[in-house]
C-alpha cells in the first residue's frame, strides 16, 4: 500500500510542476496582463510570442520544457528512502518501484505534468497546449525520440510557418518513433495518449486551419 501511495504522491508532485503557469506569470510580471485574455488565450510560448515578444517567449518555452524534464527526473530522486523519510516523515517507507515498474512511474509523471500544464491548478484549470512540456518529457524518457520529434516540428515550421500544424505533426510522429526505436511498452502507450491529448488541445487551431484563418509564426490572431 505504501508503494502505491508513494507513486500517487510522485504523480501529484509532477502535476504541480506542470501547473507552474510560466506564460501567465510572464504576462503578469512584464506587462501586468492576463495572457489568457490575449491572442489565442493560451498560456503557451506561441501566444507569449504574439503578445510579449521573442525574449519572453524563449524564456517561457525553455522553462516549460524543463518542467517536463523535471517531472521525469524527480522519480528516481524522490524514490530514494532517505528523501522519502525527509519529505514524508517516513510515511512512504516502501520504494514505489517495488510496486510499479520504473517506466510506468515515469509515464504517469509525464501525463501528470502534461495535465498540469494544460489544466493548471493556479489558473482555474486552464493553461497551454502542453507541447513544450511534452517535449521535455520526451527528452527525459527517450532523448532520441524527443530530438526526432523536435526535428519534425522544426522542419514543418520551416515549411508552413504555422506552429499548430507543426505541433500536430510532431504529436503524430512521436508514437511512430517510439515503436520504431523499440522503446518500452509504457513509453509507446504514453506517446499515443499524449499525442492524442495534444491534438485534442489544438481543437480551436484545427477549426481555424479549416477556415483558412490560422495565423503564421509572428502574426497576431
Amino acid at each position: 500500500m505504501g508503494g502505491w501511495m508513494a507513486a500517487v504522491g510522485l504523480w501529484g508532485i509532477a502535476y504541480l510542476l506542470g501547473s507552474v503557469p510560466t506564460g501567465y506569470l510572464a504576462g503578469y510580471l512584464l506587462q501586468g496582463i492576463d495572457i489568457r485574455t490575449e491572442g489565442s488565450g493560451s498560456t503557451g510560448a506561441t501566444n507569449v510570442l504574439r503578445t510579449l515578444g521573442k525574449g519572453p517567449a524563449i524564456a517561457v518555452l525553455l522553462i516549460d520544457v524543463l518542467k517536463g524534464v523535471a517531472a521525469i527526473f524527480l522519480i528516481p530522486a524522490l524514490s530514494q528512502p532517505a528523501v522519502q523519510d525527509f519529505l514524508l516523515n517516513q510515511n512512504w517507507a516502501a520504494d514505489p518501484t517495488q510496486v510499479l515498474a520504473l517506466p510506468w512511474l515515469e509515464v504517469g509523471a509525464g501525463l501528470a505534468a502534461l495535465l498540469g500544464h494544460s489544466r493548471s491548478l493556479w489558473l482555474g484549470f486552464t493553461g497551454g497546449k502542453s507541447v513544450a512540456t511534452g517535449l521535455g518529457v520526451l527528452l527525459a524518457l527517450a532523448w532520441p525520440v524527443g530530438l526526432a520529434a523536435l526535428g519534425v516540428f522544426g522542419l514543418s515550421l520551416a515549411i508552413t510557418r504555422i506552429v499548430s500544424v507543426s505541433s500536430i505533426l510532431a504529436a503524430i510522429a512521436v508514437p511512430l518513433l517510439m515503436v520504431g526505436t523499440q522503446q518500452p511498452l509504457a513509453y509507446q502507450l504514453f506517446s499515443l495518449a499524449a499525442g492524442l491529448y495534444v491534438i485534442w488541445r489544438h481543437r480551436s487551431n484545427i477549426e481555424r486551419l479549416l477556415a483558412g484563418v490560422e495565423p503564421r509564426l509572428g502574426q497576431k490572431l
